[in-house]
């Protein structure tokens, strides 16, 4: 990037984040997630580094600054000592570097830590004189906020009056929050009304304290948690010495506190804490998106200060984000297994769902027209059920012009060959599908399906290629027919490992049936169709041999997966792969269906798992005679849910299905 496409890209950013942080802030309506503004800043601070004469002086920045306007509707109120907001930082190296600048300023002193949960929620101030709550208020733009005193009172968390023997004054600072339980029913609720639901914890705590009806704050079930105390007395205030002793003191005087708080001696310590929160947030009855650390020296708070908009002795460690923001630089065409072309956008290396990804699937033309995307636009991308990235929004306000639209191949792109346009499943998408049955991708990417399939694990890609290369093998059944010595003569296959790879064939040649059918790659056939077709037919010569009346009595099989199967099933060129398998020593398992405590019971499983692997939990439920489904449905029984939890569990809430933790689920299995 030069320094012209740099300056009209920070001017981009800068009106954009402005733009969103008064969305945020002021009308309480914010319209991306707080991953996706981190995202926009953090590219906006790095070009700004990389390009120092754009840099704007705390003064003019508008990011050093926080955002809210007091509305008119509430009355205003001056806060007596600035509200702040936090410094963020994202990787345990950014929280490494932000103790160094700490030590830099304060020397040869040596401070400990306190950590506590960042809440997610609404930021308020208490103003309590001779043990009574005189005001409660928003942070607004940190100088002025609105006084929601009637609202704050109908909290029971917050005491009202702290009784005798309490600071003449004190200041409380903390976070309205409401739970996640709250918010669910709270949206059932709204949806039977024909009501807007909330998008999440934060705008329903947010939108329920600037109600001007006391009555809908009660209603709400709102809770309150202390961090802070920002004046006391000084008689209370000598004996203060370290943030944590503000704690003992809040608790002390009736206020709520985070459970998960901890003093820390060092950096390590402060990791283990974070390290131990991640395992945990996300079964937390509130919302929460990181850790504050605090240097836990008053003194040292004092000699650190404050710059901008933050405290310099506080910081946010913010986990991975879910959501990021980054730039498409092209987009390029694949050819899967079963022919089908796949449009793949190539981006600028950025950090998700921790870990770095530069490229994402869109699926289809149809996806792409949806999204409306083109080459240069800068997207929003997320962890599909953590794994796979994927795009979810273009960002259309920061395009410059120069984004350039993206146009089908007439041609496939490998083999040159031409183009079919076929329906996707519920005729609701288009694909488009290399033509020739022997493209060279086709059948690279089925041999690597059929091996994963029938769990040959000594035979990855690159074998397959070298195999195909040689001349050995032209389809996945000729396989079955090598010999040691085919192996054994080849550059870089000794005779271990040409034994090792024949004796792992060998091994395979009797796989379950659903595997058999999952293997030979048939359009819109994936491990559920397969199982379902394997526990109706029972055997291969029944499948082989059906019809489609056979096929609509099968749930979960429609009118498209049906033609795919009887148009493969009628197929010359696939009956003949069949056979060849057979006669190369190929004899599938019959089917029996497993009973036990989870039959009849249909399973989706989301995040990852504290002891179990995804696939030692499906092998429990599938043993135990259940059904692993790939999306949740009304017919969904139970959704097993770990850390991490991605979209699965919020269509879990709406629909209203049981969701349980490992712990539930290995005592149901029992």
């Amino acid at each position: 990037m030069n320094k012209n496409e740099a300056e009209k890209r920070i001017k981009a950013l800068r009106k954009e984040i402005v733009d969103l942080r008064y969305k945020y802030h002021v009308l309480n309506d914010p319209t991306v997630t707080d991953d996706i503004y981190d995202s926009l800043t953090k590219e906006l601070r790095s070009l700004e580094s990389k390009f120092p004469d754009f840099k704007l002086d705390i003064e003019n920045d508008p990011l050093s600054r926080v955002a809210g306007e007091p509305l008119d509707k509430f009355e205003k109120v001056t806060h007596k000592k600035r509200m702040l907001s936090l410094q963020d930082v994202f990787s345990v190296s950014e929280l490494e570097d932000w103790e160094e600048r700490a030590k830099k300023i304060i020397k040869d002193e040596n401070p400990t830590y306190f950590a506590e949960l960042k809440f997610d929620g609404l930021a308020v101030s208490l103003f309590y004189e001779n043990g009574k709550l005189v005001y409660g208020a928003t942070r607004g733009d940190g100088y002025i906020g609105e006084n929601i005193t009637n609202n704050i009172k109908m909290i029971s968390d917050i005491p009202l009056d702290l009784g005798k023997n309490t600071p003449k004054v004190i200041e409380v600072r903390g976070e309205i929050v409401m739970s996640k339980k709250t918010l669910i029913r709270l949206n059932k609720e709204n949806e039977s009304l024909g009501k807007q639901k909330f998008a999440n914890t934060r705008n329903a705590a947010a939108g329920s304290m600037r109600q001007l009806d006391p009555k809908i704050a009660k209603e709400r079930d709102l809770n309150f948690f202390a961090y802070d105390v920002a004046q006391l007395s000084e008689d209370y205030a000598k004996k203060i010495k370290l943030h944590s002793d503000e704690h003992r003191l809040l608790v002390a005087l009736g206020f709520p506190v985070s459970e998960y708080e901890r003093k820390c001696k060092n950096i390590k310590e402060l990791e283990n804490f974070i390290d131990e929160i991640s395992k945990v947030r996300d079964s937390l009855p509130f919302g929460t998106d990181g850790v504050v650390v605090s240097i836990n020296e008053s003194s040292l708070q004092d000699r650190l200060g404050v710059v901008g908009k933050a405290p310099r002795y506080m910081c946010a460690f913010k986990y991975p984000a879910e959501k990021a923001t980054t730039k498409v630089l092209d987009i390029t065409v694949q050819v899967g297994r079963t022919g089908v072309l796949t449009p793949l956008a190539h981006f600028e290396p950025t950090l998700v769902s921790g870990s770095t990804v530069s490229k994402a699937t869109l699926h289809n033309m149809d996806q792409i027209e949806r999204l409306g995307l083109k080459v240069g636009d800068t997207v929003v991308i997320q962890k599909a059920g953590d794994v796979i990235p994927e795009v979810v929004e273009v960002l259309v306000n920061l395009r410059d012009g120069k984004e350039k639209s993206f146009k089908m191949p007439l041609k496939c792109p490998v083999c040159g060959s031409g183009i079919e346009k076929k329906e996707g499943q519920g005729g609701k998408s288009v694909a488009y599908y290399c033509a020739n049955k022997r493209c060279p991708a086709k059948e690279t990417r089925g041999l690597v399906h059929f091996v994963s399939a029938f769990d040959i694990y000594t035979i990855g890609p690159k074998i397959i290629e070298r195999l195909q290369d040689e001349g050995l093998i032209t389809d996945a059944a000729d396989l079955f027919a090598l010999t040691e010595a085919d192996l054994s003569g080849l550059e870089r296959f000794g005779e271990k490992s040409a034994a090792n790879i024949i004796g792992n064939i060998s091994e395979k040649k009797n796989p379950p049936l659903d595997r058999f059918i999952m293997s030979l790659g048939i359009i819109h056939v994936g491990e559920e169709t397969a199982r379902d077709l394997a526990g109706h037919f029972g055997n291969l010569k029944k499948f082989l041999n059906a019809k489609e009346s056979d096929l609509d009595h099968i749930e979960n099989i429609g009118p498209a997966v049906t033609e795919s199967i009887l148009s493969y099933l009628s197929d010359s060129y696939h009956q003949k792969f069949i056979q060849k398998l057979l006669d190369n020593g190929v004899k599938p398992k019959e089917y029996k269906k497993a009973i036990g405590k989870f039959s009849g019971l249909i399973f989706v499983l989301t995040g990852t798992l504290p002891t179990l692997s995804r696939e030692e939990a499906k092998k429990m439920i599938i043993d135990n005679g259940g059904k692993v489904a790939s999306s949740v449905s009304k017919a969904t029984s139970f959704v097993l849910a770990g850390e991490s939890a991605g979209s699965k569990l919020v269509g879990a809430q709406k629909l209203g299905v049981k969701i349980i933790e490992e712990d539930e689920f290995l005592k149901m299995a029992k």
